[in-house]
């Protein structure tokens, strides 16, 4: 399993980093093809007892304005159009004056939590989330921000999350992708740098799916043959498979051909499988219509369907590009995003629950920073109505496995600009969900470059308080 990156970078490194089709999958052969035991996506031990098997994490793009959603701030509302009484931080551009949320907060369950009525739907399970409110980021920058919370460093190439999860745990299906991420539209920003493998073996990258389409055969391109039968694709891959493991041998048998050469074979075993996953006109009328029919809808309940046919990891990004990037006019903004997105987290819970699977789900709510509580400042000093970019201080949450639900964890100051209680760093995040899957953080490494690393780098502490 410790396989190297082996240097240049080459073409062959550039198709499998792109992730966009079947070529960056890769998945064990079928029976007759390879030895079982040669897969390293087979299903492995974790350290200890897990309390949950599998992630789901819903990432708002673009850095969600946790003032106006899960970080009530009365202060702002006392300061409403005057300077604050400390200095702005610094951010990405210039901002102004205290800009109080538009948005009503309320408390919800028996815990009392305080949501915004942006999520009033999701807030109907408050007593199984727990709010973090003290995370912090490096920069306010998109690309640097979104590579330390997916892949923990913001200037190297590593490993992403999911990548680790999968390196670690291995796969409950192997007719599927053990790591999916759904964007509809298009790529986020950073693309498939999001979910990449880095390091290590191709095998453990992310699959995108764009999920604004319907059919099977548009959500997952090319995975049927117009051409050939199920039994001439069979013998046409036996022969491929022949000739690039000769190809292989010749070469050391580098793992990225090792990835690309099972990429054929997943492909050839998702025809069924995948057209049963992605096929939503298997469900109930009653269950489409609780996710509802819209894009944010479907794709959650595909992600639901991913995960109960063993998939191990799904991200579901907003939109392409950055749709939580709200610069200006937030109030509108913010309201249209957030209710396409609402009413299905509360449904996902919901279906989690009556299925057995929220108990051994771990789901992540958040973007790569938070929002100013200042109002940003356009040309010739004038408000923008919307919020710059902020790494000091911003707010994620998590549900399910393994996690305390109906509290809060850490505090920004009065106005939510810097967190200053409890301070949480994306590797104490990390530490803290892989501590739910069942691993020590500093135990799940990978030997590069002589060198043991880990999605941790050398820092990260378990949030011991939200967890059970």
């Amino acid at each position: 399993m410790n396989h190297l990156f082996r240097p240049p970078f080459t073409r062959r490194d550039f198709l499998q980093r792109c992730g966009m089709g079947m070529a960056a999958l890769a998945l064990p052969a079928l029976a007759g093809s390879s030895a079982p035991g040669d897969s390293p996506l087979l299903m492995r031990p974790p350290h200890f007892a897990p309390r949950a098997k599998r992630i789901i994490h819903f990432f708002l793009n673009g850095g969600p304005s946790h003032v106006d959603t899960f970080d009530p701030k009365p202060a702002l509302t006392r300061y409403a159009g005057k300077t604050l009484p400390s200095e702005n931080l610094r951010t990405e551009r210039k901002t102004g004056v205290a800009f109080p949320s538009p948005f009503p907060f309320s408390r919800y369950g028996q815990s009392g939590l305080e949501i915004s009525d942006l999520f009033a739907k999701t807030a109907a399970h408050a007593d199984d989330i727990a709010v973090i409110r003290s995370m912090y980021a490096q920069v306010p920058n998109h690309e640097p921000s979104l590579m330390l919370m997916n892949c923990g460093d913001s200037v190297q190439a590593r490993p992403s999350l999911g990548s680790w999860v999968l390196y670690g745990l291995g796969t409950e299906n192997q007719n599927l992708p053990g790591f999916v991420s759904m964007c509809p539209g298009g790529l986020p920003i950073k693309d498939s740098e999001n979910w990449q493998a880095g390091f290590l073996p191709g095998v453990f990258q992310g699959t995108f799916v764009d999920p604004q389409f319907r059919e099977v055969d548009k959500l997952i391109e090319n995975i049927r043959s117009p051409h050939a039968t199920a039994a001439m694709q069979r013998r046409q891959l036996d022969l491929l498979r022949e000739l690039n493991l000769d190809h292989q041998r010749a070469r050391g048998g580098d793992t990225r051909l090792e990835a690309r050469l099972e990429s054929f074979e997943l492909a050839f075993r998702m025809q069924l499988e995948a057209t049963d996953a992605f096929d939503l006109g298997r469900e109930p009328e009653h269950i489409r219509a609780m996710y509802g029919d819209h894009v944010h809808g479907r794709q959650t309940l595909i992600a639901r369907r991913l995960l109960e046919r063993g998939v191990r990891v799904v991200q579901l990004w907003h939109g392409a590009g950055q749709p939580w990037d709200h610069h200006d006019n937030i109030e509108s903004n913010i309201r249209k995003n957030s209710s396409e997105i609402d009413g299905p987290i509360a449904a996902l819970i919901t279906d989690l629950k009556q299925r057995g699977l929220f108990e051994d789900t771990l789901i992540l709510w958040g973007g790569e920073f938070g929002r100013t509580p200042s109002v940003e400042l356009g040309a010739e000093g004038k408000s923008k109505l919307g919020r710059d970019h902020n790494h000091w201080g911003f707010s994620v949450w998590l549900a399910g496995g393994g996690i305390r639900g109906g509290r809060t964890y850490g505090a920004t100051d009065d106005f939510g600009f810097r967190a200053v209680e409890n301070r949480t760093s994306v590797h104490d995040l990390h530490a803290t969900m892989l501590h739910c899957l069942g691993f020590d953080h500093e135990r799940l490494t990978y030997r590069h470059a002589g060198r043991d690393f880990r999605l941790t780098d050398v820092s990260g502490e378990v949030i011991r308080e939200i967890v059970s």
